[in-house]
This record gives structure tokens, C-alpha cells and sequence, in this order.
């Protein structure tokens, strides 16, 4: 069975589709505290996690993910930040009262038609590939992006190699059984289909 991500409503789990999609899975840390920051951070009622439980890279900003080397890590003393909780579980922030909002509250009410024509759009963040505005994390999307495209060329490597390592299984093979005369007519035509790189003497 594949591991399966620890987060309260996340599907993600390790399998091809999400190795492709560059989901990485990771286990818990072992030091305590840290590891319970990670229990809370699931927002689980009762969660304690197992040595077998994961938690999938999307819950960790792309800073806080290792793709340099060959194996992809969370980096030291990083926290799961980035989650999709419903309203009920969200942590509710309280408004602090400073001496700036209070000189806020005092002071006169302000035109806004006034104001208009000084207004900017702000920028659309609600969407994964918004590029942000943060250098360093635009830095690190970027490295994301190429470990990902440089893990996805390596599979297809390994993958080509795999492949031609079974036609030469499959040609030697041919070869072998031609010259032990031991191939009758249907057995050619179906072999030469499939090998498409040599023919059946008759």
C-alpha cells in the first residue's frame, strides 16, 4: 500500500502519477519538539504520528525543500506551512489594538473618491503558478523547476535504456532459435513485428 500523506484532507499519496507531478513524501523528524510541531501543523485531533507516517513536500514552501542532490530532503528545522484547511480549523488571528489604530479610530473620515485614482490592483496570488514576488522564492521555484524537469529527463534515460535492453534480449533471442531451426511461420511474423530490426531466414 502507498504511503499516504498525514495532513488533514490531503489525497496525496506515493505513487508514479505523483513522483511525475514532483511530490515528494517525507518522514517525520525524530527530535521531539520538532516532530510535534508537525503533529500540530496537521490540524489531527489526536494525531501522533508512526515511523511509517509522511507528510508531502506541497505543505512546505519551496525554500523549505531540498531538489539539489539526488535525494530530495525538508531542510533542517523547516515546519509544514502550507495547508487547506476548512474555516473550523483554521487558527483564528486576534487584532491587536496599537497606538496606530487607536490614532486610526480617532481620525477623520477620508473621501475615498478622492483617493480612487491612487488605487493598484494588487497582484493575483490565489493561484499555484503566480510567480511570487519574493526573489529568494522565485529562486527557489525556479530551482523546483529544474530539479524537476532534470528528474523527469534522467527517468526517460533510464527508461530508453530499459527499453533497448529488451530488444537486444529479444534479437538475441531470435537469432538462437533461427539457428536451432526451432521458429515456425506464425512464431517469424510475430517476433519480426515486435523486434522491427531484423528478419526471419525461411
Amino acid at each position: 500500500m502507498p504511503d499516504s500523506c498525514a495532513a488533514w484532507g490531503c489525497k496525496n499519496r506515493r505513487t508514479i502519477q505523483s513522483k511525475y507531478r514532483g511530490i515528494t513524501f517525507h518522514k517525520f523528524p525524530r527530535e521531539k519538539a520538532l516532530r510535534r510541531q508537525w503533529e500540530l501543523a496537521t490540524r489531527r485531533k489526536g494525531f501522533s504520528a508512526s515511523d511509517c507516517s509522511v507528510l508531502c513536500s506541497e505543505h512546505f514552501k519551496p525554500q523549505d525543500v531540498d531538489r539539489t542532490g539526488q535525494i530530495v530532503r525538508i531542510r533542517d528545522r523547516a515546519k509544514p506551512s502550507v495547508f487547506n484547511f476548512p474555516a473550523h480549523l483554521q487558527k483564528p488571528v486576534a487584532p491587536r489594538k496599537t497606538r496606530t489604530s487607536r490614532k486610526a479610530v480617532e481620525s477623520p473620515p477620508v473621501d475615498c473618491s478622492q483617493q480612487l485614482h491612487e488605487t493598484k490592483p494588487l497582484p493575483n496570488v490565489d493561484h499555484s503558478y503566480a510567480l511570487p514576488a519574493n526573489p529568494t522564492d522565485l529562486k527557489a521555484r525556479l530551482s523546483e523547476a529544474l530539479a524537476r524537469v532534470e528528474s523527469l529527463e534522467r527517468d526517460m534515460r533510464n527508461v530508453k535504456k530499459r527499453e533497448q535492453r529488451a530488444k537486444n534480449m529479444v534479437l538475441a533471442l531470435l537469432e538462437d532459435l533461427d539457428g536451432k531451426k526451432l521458429i515456425n511461420e506464425e512464431l517469424k511474423h510475430k517476433l519480426n513485428f515486435y523486434s522491427g530490426k531484423m528478419k526471419i531466414r525461411s
